[in-house]
């Protein structure tokens, strides 16, 4: 059985709030259950993890919680954030602090072919 999750928001698409939630709440929802928990941010959804763009969207039925809040949760909970490098030359490298590393390609493709690990792309 697969004790990984990893999470790879490449589709995500910021301009949508209905959309971003679900990721970051099954992050939340799987490292709680105990799982190893990765979220990678990658092509437009990296813009997700740039100071000043989370905080202002507002997921709704959420007690007008902001998606960086739901964030700060998922990684209180023990989920670990990722940002794909390609997107740097795109986006520039001004992160939120729960960004943890910076990963390549190889990583993604070498970790998701893992037999203990279940990924999801979002």
């Amino acid at each position: 059985m697969a004790d990984k999750l990893i999470m790879v928001l490449v589709n995500t698409n910021p301009s949508n709030p209905q959309e971003v939630g679900p990721p970051f709440f099954q992050a939340t929802v799987a490292a709680a259950m105990e799982y190893d928990v990765e979220v990678i941010f990658t092509g437009r959804s990296c813009e997700l993890a740039l100071n000043g763009v989370s905080d202002k969207i507002i997921i709704q039925g959420q007690s007008e919680k902001t998606l960086y809040d739901i964030i700060k949760d998922a990684h209180a909970a023990g989920v670990s954030f990722k940002v794909c490098t390609p997107t740097l030359e795109v986006w520039g490298d001004d992160f939120i602090k729960e960004v943890d590393e910076t990963v390549g390609a190889a990583y993604v493709i070498s970790e998701s072919m893992d037999d203990s690990t279940v990924t999801f792309t979002y």
